[in-house]
């Protein structure tokens, strides 16, 4: 089967991919389509350390091929939206209601795929630029038919990472400002984010200008190409902040933007062994920094909410998907995500 692989050195789209059945607690998933999200890339660069040879990919939709032993909440034939994170479900943090904090969740990649006889890891438990993947039962979420796959595939990262930021994590409430630094696949989804949770004004920042439509489509209300104009809207600063670009000077001047009691949430990914200052005197007035993993969502509860919202025309999905790439036109989509000119390039099998 195709699939693209990172060997350490390159990215090759191959055709001799094998994915071994599921095991117990597990699904077999005919991928029908990915997202091709920065994070994939940020492997590829090195800016997210993760062992090779490896299978890429972690936001896809598809449809259930076999499921494992124990598996009962879905069955072959049923569309699935895919989770990066495979929470164990047992754990203190799961039975908290905090499943991106589950130790399982985080690294202890797998195997389940082989090209020959060489073993190949597994992205994100996930793996979605094949085929086929293998991924644990509650990765696998049921969402209708009805939703188009290349649509439902972007719930399973960015719209759960975007728009948990600002419903889980950030919390932004009615009446709320909200200023977004960057709008990429992640900061179009905290824009949409801020419209259903009833923020008042909500500045979008990026450098290109060409995407301003889309950010207002998305729910800005403003739109700039520096954040040097962001007082001007917002004399005494914002209510929450969020940084989706991961450049240690954007989070410097997140902090910066913040209003008294603000907040600023990271979501961009920098280097790992980055480092960003601030002024400790100017946080004494309540203002927070918050880390934020993968929205702080609850992927089997949030992938159907999400999914229904959509269906109700209130959260925008078709919009992301700007452009469609065939598996074997990756590089091409590479490029276009590279470069900006696409909000979020989407592969097809």
């Amino acid at each position: 089967m195709r699939g693209v692989v990172f060997d350490g050195t390159r990215v090759e789209v191959v055709d001799d991919l094998a994915v071994r059945e599921p095991g117990p607690g597990e699904v077999r998933v005919a991928v029908a389509a990915a997202g091709l999200c920065h994070s994939d890339l940020s492997v590829v660069d090195g800016t997210i350390p993760f062992p090779v040879p490896v299978v890429l990919g972690h936001e896809g939709a598809g449809v259930v091929e076999s499921v494992g032993a124990g598996v009962t909440h879905v069955v072959p034939g049923d569309h699935v939206a895919l989770s990066t994170l495979a929470n164990c479900g047992t754990c203190p943090e799961c039975d908290r209601g905090r499943p991106t904090m589950c130790r399982e969740a985080i690294g202890r990649p797998g195997r389940p795929f082989t090209r020959g006889d060489r073993p190949l890891y597994q992205f994100a438990r996930n793996s979605a630029f094949a085929e086929r993947t293998v991924v644990r039962a509650v990765q696998a979420v049921r969402i209708p038919d009805d939703v188009p796959l290349p649509s439902a595939a972007l719930i399973g990262c960015g719209v759960l990472t975007g728009v948990g930021a600002v419903l889980n994590r950030a919390r932004v409430d009615r009446g709320d400002s909200v200023v977004v630094i960057g709008t990429g696949g992640i900061g179009l989804n905290v824009l949409q984010g801020a419209r259903l949770a009833g923020a008042l004004t909500v500045v979008a920042v990026d450098a290109n200008p060409a995407k301003e439509g889309v950010a207002r489509r998305f729910g800005a209300t403003e739109f700039l190409t520096s954040t040097d104009g962001v007082r001007d809207i917002l004399p005494t600063g914002a209510d929450h902040v969020f940084e989706c670009v991961g450049r240690v000077e954007l989070v410097r001047r997140a902090v910066d933007l913040l209003d008294r009691h603000g907040q600023a949430v990271l979501l961009g990914t920098p280097p790992a062994d980055a480092e960003a200052s601030f002024v400790v005197s100017a946080m004494f007035l309540d203002k927070a920094i918050l880390g934020c993993r993968y929205g702080s969502s609850r992927p089997q509860r949030d992938i159907p909410l999400y999914t229904e919202l959509y269906r109700r025309g209130r959260l925008l999905l078709d919009e992301l998907v700007t452009a469609t790439y065939p598996v074997e036109d990756f590089e091409k989509a590479r490029a276009d995500a590279e470069a900006g000119r696409v909000a979020r390039a989407v592969l097809t099998f």
